[in-house]
């Protein structure tokens, strides 16, 4: 049959980026304290297509993701994207996967375990020969604001924050790591199952240790230089204010090879 991707263009413009999104597919990633974890993606692949060709083969973006069976790891991203690469012709390609991770966390005194879900992602260029791999994570926290807690008599108002952390590594840092770093930088980290014990204790913790959106940032910004295994980090946190009508945010990015 006719190829009509292969077709010549005339028009004298490349694109940047074509490929498919929002594929939602089964995948195997590695997990600390179980070896792997079965869950799911939500993939987006492209590469870059040259001024000469009409279009591309999309529907080789699955078959190549199709030969990995789901194994979805460091290793396999480079060899995924090169692989990309080569079956459509292309001098450069990007791949993205998005997913629900779960970790097995027990609860702060009673110690009743449950399942926590976080975000996580692996984020992968192959391009002029070299592979670049940025892995993040989602993690939702506690905050409580320092200045409601002086200038009130009774209580703080306090709120539930989202986190992104996105790294690039030379060695490799854990999902877990990441989220432990992301939770020691809160006032307080969030649980699936607490007994009343628990609420207690997290209720406490989190008004002995007030934080702004700024704090979080530069509590975990000095956890992250100090590691040697992270060379780049990005930091977002935003947090849902409970009595304002708005959010709050700080964000910072850092290249730890500019010095």
């Amino acid at each position: 049959m006719k190829d009509v991707q292969q077709e010549r263009d005339s028009r004298n413009v490349a694109i940047d980026r074509v490929g498919v999104r929002r594929v939602s597919y089964p995948i195997v990633v590695m997990d600390r304290d179980s070896g792997t974890q079965n869950t799911v993606a939500e993939v987006s692949m492209s590469v870059l297509l040259p001024h000469e060709f009409r279009g591309t083969h999309m529907s080789r973006f699955i078959e190549t993701l199709e030969e990995y069976k789901g194994k979805i790891g460091p290793a396999t991203l480079e060899s995924l994207t090169k692989q990309l690469c080569s079956k459509l012709d292309a001098t450069e390609a990007e791949i993205e996967f998005q997913f629900p991770y779960f970790v097995r966390k027990r609860a702060p005194v009673s110690g009743i375990p449950s399942h926590m879900r976080y975000e996580a992602g692996l984020h992968g260029i192959y391009k002029k020969n070299v592979f670049d791999m940025v892995t993040g994570v989602g993690v939702s926290i506690q905050t409580l604001c320092p200045c409601s807690k002086e200038i009130s008599s009774a209580g703080a108002h306090n709120q539930r924050a989202a986190v992104r952390l996105e790294v690039r590594m030379r060695e490799l840092v854990w999902f877990e790591e990441m989220i432990q770093m992301v939770e020691r930088s809160s006032s307080t980290p969030l649980y699936t199952l607490l007994k009343r014990e628990d609420e207690k204790y997290v209720t406490e913790r989190a008004y002995a240790n007030p934080h702004f959106v700024e704090d979080v940032v530069r509590d975990l910004a000095v956890e992250l230089n100090r590691d040697d295994r992270i060379t780049w980090y990005d930091i977002s946190v935003s947090s849902s204010e409970s009595i304002h009508n708005h959010d709050a945010f700080a964000e910072l990015r850092r290249n730890k090879r500019d010095g």
